[in-house]
């Protein structure tokens, strides 16, 4: 494959560097410290299997995928490289 004057492997490198900075975003978002036992949106209790399983959660199941469905729109990351991207 052509890739100008890449050296050998820096394209992998490059989506290597993109997963880890995304992992690491991911992780920084993570709950930290105690968790709740009700939930801070809705005020539903947290069942106590759900707060071993995930240290310092805050919100409950239905709170936590509605939470999940907002942030899933949003990427950061401009994958689809038309021309109108590129020119800004």
């Amino acid at each position: 494959m052509a890739t100008g004057w890449a050296g050998d492997g820096a394209v992998q490198d490059q989506i290597d560097a993109t997963i880890k900075d995304a992992i690491k975003r991911v992780r920084s978002q993570l709950p930290q410290g105690p968790g709740l036992t009700h939930c801070e949106e809705c005020s539903a209790e947290i069942p106590e299997a759900r707060r071993k399983a995930v240290p310092g959660v805050r919100l409950c199941v239905p709170c936590q995928e509605a939470h999940d469905q907002e942030q899933a729109g949003f990427t950061g990351y401009n994958r689809r490289g038309s021309k109108d991207s590129q020119l800004r």
